[in-house]
């Protein structure tokens, strides 16, 4: 049995960490700006979370696929596991911890991040195991320019001219709005949308192509492909702008090199380097899926369900208040103080898994 490669599970484990982290502020009215997502197009250090983890998704595919063949049992643990991530997704996406237990299904949102990661591993996982690395590569070129063509320069159906901003004259927004109507996050566009998801499974396949290469510890190849991705991307932006609303073909780019760099920086470290300090990232990222979906639950509890006190405040709302606002405290700090505490728990729960030997694979 091969090794497990430490940084695979560490950059994996960062990432949930910090998608915890962004999606359980004190209060979304004080977030420090690294903590948010750009309004539209742009980037901040939140914007690298998610593609950074569909990333490792993709190297994660390149290792536990490595040594398998198209044969109708892989087909079909692929498939099964999609569906259940789908599952979960929609199970967080339809729950109320109250009756009647379920949203109605007229409004429903659709699209979410769980959903995006199993629909995103199911269609790179196939493309792996049918296709050798010449044609993958093609087809990473091929869904960037897809993207930047259909995206800029093909005209939609009421004769206007497309759009990269927020606009009814957006496609992605336009075909989110045409095909899922009122099943999405705002009622112009979803940020798990349709169109994008081109992109997203763009950035899965970089990881895979990347994944082969540090199994064979070519790491220069990385660095170069990694500056270049960067070089490209950020010339790219100038006319395809960099963002993650969109899941342009320059944030598939800058998005990848970084994680590129992130990647081989954690491989020198620590698997080469054996360095130990904050190798205890490992147990977010030995469990990712499920601390991601019990931090969703849980927090989605904690916003909806009211308490019987004065003002019924919520769970939420009243361990902030009682715990975390004081007077000596900004309210930013305040706010990310109550998100630090959240990211404690689960890197707890994560260390009990570990511990007890409990990895639970969706």
């Amino acid at each position: 049995m091969q090794k497990r490669i430490l940084c695979v599970d560490l950059l994996r484990g960062l990432t949930i960490a910090a998608m915890i982290l962004v999606n359980t502020p004190g209060t979304w009215s004080a977030v420090y700006a690294p903590l948010l997502h750009a309004e539209w197009n742009g980037l901040t250090p939140t914007d690298l979370v998610f593609p950074f983890f569909l990333f490792i998704v993709g190297v994660s595919i390149s290792i536990a696929y490595q040594n398998a063949s198209p044969h109708k049992r892989t087909v079909v643990k692929i498939v099964s596991r999609s569906l259940k991530l789908i599952g979960l997704g929609l199970f967080l996406a339809i729950f109320l911890p109250f009756p009647p237990f379920f949203k109605s299904i007229e409004t429903l949102r659709f699209p979410g991040v769980l959903q995006r990661i199993g629909i995103v591993f199911l269609v790179t996982a196939l493309i792996y195991l049918y296709t050798n690395t010449k044609k993958q590569l093609l087809i990473f070129a091929l869904l960037l320019v897809i993207s930047f063509v259909w995206m800029g320069y093909i005209p939609l159906p009421n004769g206007h001219l497309p759009t990269f901003e927020r606009s009814p004259d957006n496609w992605s927004n336009y075909l989110d709005v045409l095909v899922l109507g009122k099943h999405t996050w705002k009622a112009d566009y979803d940020p798990e949308g349709l169109l994008s998801t081109l992109g997203a499974i763009a950035t899965c396949i970089f990881g895979v192509l990347m994944g082969k290469l540090l199994l064979k510890n070519r790491t220069r190849e990385m660095m170069v492909i990694a500056v270049g991705a960067l070089i490209i991307g950020y010339i790219w932006n100038l006319i395809y702008p960099i963002g993650k609303a969109n899941w342009s073909s320059s944030f598939v780019l800058v998005t990848g090199g970084y994680a590129t760099l992130l990647l081989m920086a954690m491989y020198q470290l620590y698997d080469v380097g054996n360095f130990k300090w904050g190798t205890s990232l490992k147990y977010f990222g030995m469990n990712p899926i499920v601390l991601f979906f019990i931090s969703s639950f849980i927090t989605k509890c904690f916003y909806l369900i009211k308490l019987p006190l004065e003002g019924s405040p919520t769970i939420h709302g009243y361990l902030y208040q009682l715990i975390y606002v004081q007077d000596f405290f900004p309210e930013k700090l305040s706010s990310v103080l109550y998100a630090l505490t959240v990211v404690a728990f689960y890197f707890f729960l994560g260390y009990v898994l570990y511990k007890k030997k409990i990895f639970i694979k969706v």
